[in-house]
């Protein structure tokens, strides 16, 4: 796995996967008269567990036979006050909208993500307290 970040200008780099050779904006929001060009690097740390646990629960739901019609993971990370101001706790909360969605369904699928297949969870796990809670919401019939 290889993956390269190049300098635009000021605190804006194009980070690009050598997998797929698409680029990703990544900026700084330190500086207020300069708004960001991306998201910063803590930022896709969040999103990239984020969607590697989303592609798990997805994909077990789907050979479970859930009828999802929305997902979503909502992050929080609290980081420290100095530097290097690491995350000191997360809080992943997973929304699951669907019809007649089994709860215990969902869970086993979050706990075999994250026990089993979510690499970006194992490695950040290992550094901070990570929370997790699961969210079930009936999908409103259309015209409803």
């Amino acid at each position: 796995m290889d993956a390269t970040v190049t300098w635009k200008h000021g605190l804006t780099f194009t980070g690009i996967a050598s997998s797929t050779n698409y680029a990703i904006p990544l900026g700084s929001h330190g500086a207020e008269d300069a708004p960001a060009e991306g998201a910063s690097p803590m930022e896709l740390i969040l999103i990239g567990t984020a969607g590697c646990t989303a592609m798990d629960v997805i994909s077990i739901l789907e050979k479970k036979r859930q009828n999802v019609t929305a997902f979503e993971i909502r992050m929080h990370a609290d980081r420290s006050e100095s530097h290097p101001k690491v995350f000191t706790r997360i809080t992943m909360e997973y929304v699951v909208t669907g019809r007649q969605i089994d709860r215990e369904a969902v869970q086993r699928a979050i706990n075999l993500s994250l026990e089993r297949y979510c690499s970006a969870h194992a490695m950040l796990s290992k550094a901070v307290p990570i929370e997790h809670t699961a969210t079930v919401i009936e999908a409103v019939p259309a015209g409803a």
